[in-house]
């Protein structure tokens, strides 16, 4: 008797530990939604598109940390994920400041040019002028790699999302997220009347989208 008792309780905890760990995926796999359509949002802005959407997922990230919460992708799932997620926003802020520096030091030679001119009476500012296509240069060059780690960003989760929804037995439709590019791998695309949106393929999933 004492035998099914034992063998019944280990069956309701191993019920209850079920139970836990899908709710721990699905609240991981709500998160990663947000900041793949979040990082994508901020992608295509870089291409000069008009976004309206708003959802800021370093803002997400930090609220996740501050609070301490074990049950979301970030330090219960993979906390590896935090250490991307650091090191790519590290990236971006030091790419930033060197094309802001950038822009400053082409600011102050073109300004020192035209004092120059203005004090020599020599169209010394004709020198100041001819560095500025290297202004183009320095926005573009950003932008290309502003470009890429947006992208490898928000491919990253989009692998991650498809990792959770399979290992968990997740529906994808459940997690469908707003795309606002569709170059990433891995995913169904679906034109709906409000934009773009896109489901991980799962493991049983046919098709190359």
């Amino acid at each position: 008797m004492s035998e099914v008792v034992r063998d019944s309780v280990e069956a309701a905890l191993d019920l209850d530990e079920r139970e836990v760990y899908s709710h721990i995926a699905h609240e991981s796999a709500e998160d990663i939604i947000r900041i793949i359509s979040s990082l994508d949002a901020e992608r295509a802005k870089l291409h000069g598109e008009v976004i309206y959407y708003k959802d800021d997922w370093d803002d997400l990230i930090r609220e996740r940390m501050a609070k301490g919460k074990r049950h979301t992708a970030f330090d219960f799932y993979n906390p590896a994920l935090l250490d991307i997620w650091e090191r790519k926003v590290k990236e971006i802020k030091k790419l930033k400041r060197l094309e802001k520096i950038g822009y400053t030091v082409l600011s102050a030679v073109v300004a020192a040019s035209v004092v120059v001119s203005t004090l020599t009476g020599q169209p010394y500012f004709l020198l100041g002028l001819s560095i500025l296509p290297l202004a183009v240069f320095i926005r573009d060059s950003s932008r290309e790699r502003f470009d890429l780690i947006y992208h490898e960003l928000t491919q990253f989760f989009i692998d991650e999302l498809r990792t959770l929804v399979n290992k968990h037995g997740l529906d994808p439709e459940r997690y469908k997220f707003k795309l606002f590019s569709g170059d990433y791998f891995g995913i169904e695309t679906r034109k709906l009347r409000t934009g773009l949106f896109a489901v991980v393929r799962a493991e049983n999933s046919r098709g190359n989208h």
